[in-house]
Parts: C-alpha cells; structure tokens; sequence
C-alpha cells in the first residue's frame, strides 16, 4: 500500500464517531426551528397572522402588515440567537443559494439596533447575472430580485434566518426552480377542483403531495478526500471493483453500521427541529449506501425540505467526518441511488384523490383521477424523461438496478384487468343494468382489489403503488422541483381537457354526468394503453416492443432535453401559464451547457488521474520488474528468459496499458478541444456527449487493468474496497 493511501486509511481510523445524546421524543421538539403557525401566533398580531394565510390563497400583503411581520419574525429570530437573514431560494445551478445580512443597524448617536423591515422581508436584490440564465440575462445585467413565498415557512439554520423565496430576472422571467413549480401546482389544482366539483360540491382545493426517498452513499471523508476524481466529481472515473460488493444482497436492510447510525441521529435531530419530517432510515443494496424518507407533505414544502436535506446531510456529514455522495452513479459494480418521488392529489375534504373509497362514486372519482394521470403520462413520455435528464442520471439510468430511459405505467395486474373491463363499456349511454353492473361489478370492488394488490415493479419508471404513482426515475442529487412541475403540469392539461370532453358529451349528446365520465374514461384507456407495462424493463424485448409502440428511449442528455423546446411543450407551458417560451428555452440552454461542462470537467481529471498518478506508477512498478529480470540474467545467464517469463510477461502487459492510456487520453483531448471550438451550446454537448464520454470507458478500461497487476502497495489511490468497506 502507497503511503498516501495509508495516511489517508489510517487519517480514517483515528476518527471517531461523534457521540450523539439521546433524542427524547422528537414531538417535543420538531419544527423548534420553524416560524410555523403555532409560532406566528404567539409572535403576529392576528391581523399579520391572517394576511400570511390569506396570502397562500394567492392575496398580496400590503406594505404596512410586511412591516408588522418581519418585526415579529424578527423577534422571534433573536430569541433563537440568529444574528443574520438571509433569501433562501433555489438557482438554476442545482444547488441553494444565500446571502447573508446582519441584523445589525448602527445608529447616528454611535448606538446601534437589530433591524429588520417589511422591505427586507418581502424582496432582495441578488446579483443575477452571476447564476445560470440561459441567455434571459447579460453579464452586464446584474440585477434579479427575490421574493418572499409566504407558503414556505421560515425557519432557522445555524443563526441564520433563512426566508424560503422565488428568483427572477429584473424583466420578470423565472431564475428558479420554485417559480414554475408553484405556477404548476395552482394550475394543477384549479384543474383538480374543476374535476372534483362533478363529485363533491364542497372540494375547494386541490393539494398535489410529495413524499421523497432520499439514496445516498456515506464515505469516509480522509479517504473521499484522497481521490481528485471524488473532490472534483463526485464519482469515481477509475477503479476497479472489489472482490466483494453487493452480490450478497447482505447490505440491503442489514443492521445499520454504528458510525452511520450516530450520523443519521444527528441527522434526524437536525431535521426535526427545521420541521423535515423525517421517518424511514435503512441500509440500502449497495456497501455504504444508505435511505431516508420522510412522511409525506405538500409538494412545495416537500421540495423545500429536500433540498434544505441535502444542506444539511452534507454538513452533519463535516461534524461525522464522512463525506456524502448524492451522485447518481460514484462506483462502478455496484448500484445507484435515486430520488423515487411518491406522488398524490388531496383536497381540501381530506380524500386522497388517488385512493379508492367505500361507495362506487368515489371509486369513479378515484378512476378518473388515476386514468387521467396515465394518460398525461402517455401523451407526455418524452418531457417527462426530459425532467429527469442530467449526466449524472444518464449512467443510473438503464443500468439493470434503476428504471430505464423508457418512460411506462406500471399498475399491476389487478387494475390492468379492471381497466379492460371498463375499456368494452358499451359506447354512449349505459342502460341501467349495465351501469348497476359496472358500479357494483368493477367499480365497487377496487378498494378490495387493491387491498391484495401487492406487486411491485422496481424496473418500472412510473409505477402505481396502492394510493399514489412513484416517480422512481428521478436522480439522487437532483431538485425535485423539476419532476414536480412537468409532471403537475401534464396532469393539469389533461384534467381540463378531460372536463372539457365530458362537459361536451352531456351539453351536446344529451349524456348524464356518469355516462359521459364512462364514455371518456373508456376512450383514454383505449389511447394509453401502450404506455402500460407490466414486465422486465431491463430486458431487450421491451426495448424493442416499445420502439413498436411508438415510446421514445432518449439514452442521453442531449437527446432527452429536445422535448423541453418542442412547440407542444412550450404551448403546453404557455396555455398553463407556467413558463413562457423565453423561460422554457432558457433553461434547456442551462441544461444543455451544464451537461457538457460537467463531462468537460469529467475528461480533465481523467485525463490527469490517468496521465499523472496512474501511468507514472505503473513505469515505477515496471522498472522493479526490469530489474528484477535483470538480476535474473546475472544468475542465470541464458535461461534467464525461461526464469523470468512471467515477468516479462507482466512487462509487456503493463505497457500495452501504458500505451492505451495515452493513446485514448491524446484522442480525448482532441476531442475536448475541437468541442471546445464549437459555439453553438447544443452542438458542444453533443460533441461532449458522442465524441468526449465514450473515451472516458476505454481509459478506465487500462487503468483498472493496471490497478489488478501493480503492487498495492505503490497504487496511488485508494481502492473501492477501502472507499466502501471502510467503517
């Protein structure tokens, strides 16, 4: 073993898990952190306390009660001992973002003050023409604004109080994340509430919930830190995989290993007092993979909580000396992690729109929102693939252990079976007897249906679950912002079409409310089902009988992103009012840049792993071996080749390795400068995409290669079964 690698293993060793104390019982203090509504309460006039309700219904806060809420925010911030506040918003850049203000004001008499105003709370000026904009803004350009979303709460973190805000552009246009996704959500729910009304009068609103499934793999920091391909990509380039890994199937839901489970404490302790609901915690299959998953909430809060997670994860991560990685694919041999997110409708009546009743209405109000729901999926596979899309995910998925690049509905066998029974429904009206038949017959059975419905189907993108879809496609490290508003979105469009569709049928055919239900739903089931998929989405027979269905297989980046700038996704997002066509073009320019900038990142420190740690020790090891078979030729004179066979064997393997390295690294480099040259940003990811990655295999290939025949105690970086068995 190189002694770098065991500075670095023994650094590892010498770290003890921090010692956690017992949590008590959490109810006590979750959400301590939180300006909840107990805690605008005791800190507002009833006033301010009802203009921040009414203005989660979409009402505007006037100037004056701005003042009456930040002077109470304000106090209860210093209470909790923060010092400074901060815009918490969500940047194109994948990540969050903060700028830190003090509360302090000095006054003219040498005194001084905690300040903190109405104007402060409501808007900041960032600097946005330092964040991703797609072309909406100039360098030049610097101004973008902030802006309050009263239907975050604010909370405290570390002595900071961070204010949940939208960003745009001085112009107007979405810098964010958070903007388009609270423009899908209202859109979603005026849809859903319109639907609702044909069932239940008194449905007011209509809340898309979010329940997310955060993988991730805990890696001890002095040995992540070793690696320059970890540090700056958070995955390995090389690496050969362990002789053990997870074909055991040991790790999955094993006994959690002591120095992860006092990180998850401190984990779960820091996430109970910001209000993430943090409930579910297991080892997942890969070594040093782990799970959490909180209770479910509404999607917004849900989102702000994931990434306000991944902050925090990586900063109890510093305090357990581990480093956290939530890129979709860091070893190679062993599974991925993703972001399965779990997705529903409720109303403001407390029914889960998405889960079967007692009576045959609700079971019909059920069918039409899980109908619909597929059907958005149908007509919209290829930008719902295109919200997941990103390098990172690109090498999940397809992988044999995540869904593949194939968008398809999975809902089991049981409700597949009902809806082939709804689908020969006598078009137009139903006499009595057939809708008695239908109600009581198929309609009025789903909720036992479903009480046995107990398949699962991991290979399934877009798989039905019991009372909600889970999106088990998205990335590990993505924001789930991006899924959330595509996929409320499609809903939304097809809800308003599927009313208009039945609003037609009892207007011009004389239909009754639930005939023309029945005569809409039978038409959409006949258009989706070849989105339906039951089986192995691994398997080359599927890829080929989705090629016959007519089912895209976007495999890359690039390929997949077209469908964000396709006319029917603009007019899509236009007619919903959740992007225009300057925001939707914006942000696949982002998306398109960033994919080749990350794989340009990538192929520099390849290349230099390559060139500069692995080729220089595999000379120093090839030169042992010379002189090795040189001493043989003292000894043994002319049998010196029969003696030192092996040797000269393992001589020349080495430099074939060599001279493969360098060989693929001089034509990686080519690449990269001729994609360089290249101006328009689609045609620079392409090239970056075909002409730069595949490279990256055929260089790990030698270097792997050579990590099998070096002494280990000259390879120059640690090894996977040190990154991943190291406790």
């Amino acid at each position: 073993m190189s002694k770098f690698r065991f500075n670095a293993i023994k650094s590892s060793l010498r770290q003890k898990p921090i010692s956690i104390p017992k949590n008590g019982r959490r109810s006590k203090y979750f959400a301590e952190n939180v300006f909840n509504d107990s805690v605008m309460k005791q800190y507002l006039t009833k006033s301010a306390y009802n203009a921040i309700k009414d203005a989660r219904s979409g009402r505007k806060i006037d100037r004056l009660t701005s003042d009456h809420i930040a002077s109470g925010m304000k106090e209860w911030a210093l209470s909790k001992g923060a010092t400074h506040y901060t815009h918490w918003f969500q940047p194109l850049t994948g990540t969050t973002a903060e700028k830190h203000d003090a509360f302090f004001e000095p006054l003219k008499d040498g005194g001084a003050i905690e300040k903190f105003e109405g104007e402060q709370l409501v808007q900041q000026e960032p600097d946005a023409s330092s964040f991703p904009s797609g072309g909406i803004r100039n360098t030049f350009e610097a101004r973008g604004y902030t802006a309050w979303d009263p239907t975050s709460p604010a909370f405290i973190f570390g002595s900071t109080l961070c204010i949940p805000t939208v960003f745009v552009a001085y112009t107007g246009e979405a810098l964010d994340y958070k903007t388009p996704l609270l423009r899908a959500l209202q859109a979603v729910d005026e849809a859903a509430v319109a639907v609702c009304k044909y069932f239940d009068k008194s449905v007011k609103t209509v809340t898309a919930s979010l329940g997310w499934e955060q993988e991730y793999f805990l890696i001890d920091k002095a040995l992540a830190m070793s690696r320059p391909d970890i540090v700056m990509t958070g995955r390995t380039l090389i690496g050969h995989s362990a002789a053990k890994g997870q074909q055991l199937d040991d790790h999955y839901f094993g006994t959690i290993p002591n120095r992860a489970m006092s990180y998850m404490r401190d984990l779960e302790r820091e996430c109970m007092l910001l209000g993430i609901p943090v409930k579910t915690r297991h080892n997942e299959v890969a070594p040093n993979q782990f799970e959490l998953a909180p209770i479910y909430d509404e999607a917004n809060l849900a989102v702000d909580h994931n990434s306000l997670l991944m902050d925090v994860m990586d900063k109890v991560g510093e305090r357990h000396h581990f480093k956290v990685l939530f890129h979709e694919k860091p070893f190679e041999g062993v599974n991925g992690s993703g972001k399965h997110n779990n997705w529903s409708l409720a109303t403001d009546t407390g029914v889960n729109l998405l889960s079967p009743g007692k009576t045959p209405m609700s079971n019909l109000q059920f069918l039409t929102f899980f109908i619909n729901t597929i059907k958005a999926v149908n007509d919209y596979e290829e930008l719902l693939r295109a919200a997941i899309a990103s390098a990172s995910n690109d090498h999940r998925l397809g992988a044999n252990e995540a869904p593949p690049a194939i968008m398809s509905v999975f809902i089991g066998a049981q409700l597949t079976k009902v809806l082939q029974e709804l689908e020969v429904v006598t078009k137009g009206k139903l006499s009595p007897q057939e809708k008695t038949d239908l109600k009581l017959n198929v309609v009025g059975k789903i909720p036992e249906i479903l009480l046995d419905n107990t398949d699962r189907n991991r290979t399934s993108p877009f798989a039905f679950t019991g009372n909600k879809f889970e999106f088990r496609a998205v990335g590990s490290k993505a924001n789930c912002a991006s899924s959330m508003t595509v996929l409320n979105t499609i809903v939304a469009k097809q809800l308003i079409e599927f009313k208009s569709e039945v609003d037609a049928l009892v207007n011009t055919k004389d239909m009754k409310k639930d005939d023309a239900i029945f005569n809409v739903l039978r038409e959409y089931i006949k258009l989706s089902k070849h989105i339906l998929f039951e089986g192995n989405g691994y398997s080359d027979a599927w890829k080929k009988e989705a090629k016959k269905r007519g089912i895209s297989n976007n495999k890359t980046t690039p390929e997949a992103l077209k469908a964000k700038i396709s006319k029917s996704t603009i007019q899509l997002f236009e007619d919903l009012n959740v992007m225009n066509a300057v925001e939707s073009q914006a942000r696949y320019e982002i998306e398109m840049e960033e994919y080749g900038l990350r794989i340009q990142i990538e192929s520099r420190v390849l290349g230099d792993i390559a060139r500069n740690h692995v080729v220089p020790t595999a000379v120093k090891y090839q030169n042992i071996l010379i002189d090795n078979v040189k001493g043989l030729k003292d000894i043994f004179d002319a049998d010196y080749k029969k003696v030192g066979e092996e040797q000269l064997k393992l001589i020349k393997e080495i430099s074939t390795h060599i001279k493969g390295i360098n060989s693929k690294v001089t034509s990686m480099i080519n690449e990269r400068k001729a994609a360089n040259k290249l101006v328009e940003v689609e045609k620079k990811s392409l090239a970056y995409c075909y002409k730069v990655k595949p490279l990256f295999s055929e260089i790990r290939y030698h270097c792997d290669k050579l990590e099998l025949l070096i002494d280990d105690e000259l390879w120059p970086l640690v090894k996977y079964r040190e990154l991943l068995f190291t406790k």
